[in-house]
């Protein structure tokens, strides 16, 4: 495979990602890695462990996708990385983690939204701006963007990947449940019915949208066009998620 391809891929991971304790585009945030103080500024320190972690995540990214997610060892990786074995674990606790290492990432992102969101602005409302702005950035995690067909490739071709994705899925369910259950004055540890039901449809709406332009991109439709009409199909979501949601989750 062309080093492009390969590097196309590893964009959607976090290995590509800048380690000087830059804010992001995303919201004007630092990143999910858990290294940020309260001013999100990086210490060296914290720098350092940084770019270990992109270092690793990036070129356990490479090989997956060169060689198949299933036919890569974890020893493999430490070695491309040049980092011991236990090294890798101490940042990524799952081999699957290694791949799909924006999952952190992604709850952080639907935490502030939530949790951060303007007073007069519904969790939902806040959700959609989150969705539609990292779509319009071509954020890894909108699912759309030039490479990335490299990196679902490998995802459908791995059960274990898919697996860990369906889990993420849940998590991130789990986790929204929580947040709106505390957004309406409830208990987050003990989300009632109604959170529980309306984070449901939130995350498959979401979910839906971006499978339906994973497919289009595998299918060789050019980013562009997925792009925009990615954006139309998550406002009809959050549409129609508004009218299912009266008081706006």
């Amino acid at each position: 495979m062309a080093e492009e391809e390969r590097r196309g891929g590893a964009r959607m991971t976090g290995g590509g990602e800048e380690a000087d304790g830059r804010r992001g585009a995303t919201g004007g945030r630092p990143g999910e890695t858990g290294f940020t103080t309260e001013d999100g500024r990086l210490t060296l320190r914290e720098r350092k462990k940084l770019r270990t972690r992109q270092r690793i995540s990036g070129e356990a990214t490479l090989l997956f996708i060169e060689r198949g997610f299933d036919h890569v060892t974890v020893a493999e990786v430490a070695r491309a990385a040049e980092v011991s074995t236990m090294t890798v674990f101490n940042y990524f606790p799952r081999k699957e983690d290694l791949f799909l290492d924006r999952i952190p990432e992604a709850r952080e992102l639907i935490v502030r939204a939530v949790r951060e969101r303007s007073a007069d602005e519904s969790p939902l409302a806040a959700l959609r701006a989150l969705v539609l702005g990292l779509l319009a950035e071509r954020h890894p995690l909108s699912a759309v963007g030039e490479g990335f067909e490299h990196f679902w490739r490998t995802v459908l071709d791995s059960p274990a990947l898919r697996a860990r994705g369906r889990e993420a899925v849940e998590e991130m369910e789990g986790t929204l449940a929580a947040l709106l259950a505390e957004a309406a004055g409830g208990d987050a540890d003990r989300p009632g019915q109604d959170a529980r039901l309306a984070a449901a449809l939130i995350i498959a709406g979401v979910r839906a949208a971006c499978a339906g332009a994973v497919a289009r991109q595998l299918g060789g439709d050019p980013v562009d066009e997925v792009a925009v009409e990615q954006a139309e199909v998550l406002r009809r979501t959050f549409d129609a998620l508004e009218r299912a949601l009266p008081d706006g989750a």
